[in-house]
């Protein structure tokens, strides 16, 4: 079994953050992220309805949503075992970040089954559209894997 890249952990925790709302609880409560879906912690799905969770508690949400999206990059991209961290990690935050079956469908599977790493920034790129918008935050953590995938 193959950990969880710290990078894509980072990289998630940077990007999503540990939403608090509002600010003076410790605790995160539900919210609607830019891309339009209920949220709550470091970018956990969840029902409107979900009760307030601790830090602790999106530590371990996290955990099970990476360990989801790191099978999901294994098993559509098996190429992925044999690479770098970095590469495995900036997929496997892709993954997280906008769900398996963008990953399964996508044009950006068949370039990293290729091992066309240009390819995969380009495709990479490409994802940065939240709620029928370019979002800034998404520009930027396409960025980021960007760098992760060919760092030259």
């Amino acid at each position: 079994m193959t950990d969880i890249p710290q990078v894509a952990i980072e990289l998630a925790k940077r990007f999503e953050g540990f939403c608090r709302v509002p600010k003076n609880d410790p605790r995160a409560h539900p919210y609607i992220c830019p891309a339009g879906f209920w949220t709550i912690g470091y970018g956990h799905l969840c029902d409107q309805s979900h009760p307030p969770i601790t830090p602790a508690e999106g530590e371990a949400y996290l955990a099970q949503d990476m360990q989801a999206a790191l099978n999901a990059t294994l098993r559509f991209c098996p190429v992925l075992a044999s690479e770098p961290d970095a590469r495995l990690g900036a997929i496997v935050d892709f993954t997280f970040n906008l769900g398996s079956g963008r990953l399964q469908t996508s044009t950006l599977r068949r370039r990293i089954n290729q091992r066309d790493w240009a390819g995969v920034a380009f495709e990479l790129r490409r994802w940065v559209y939240g709620g029928g918008r370019v979002l800034a935050g998404l520009v930027a953590r396409r960025e980021a894997e960007c760098r992760l995938i060919d760092p030259t």
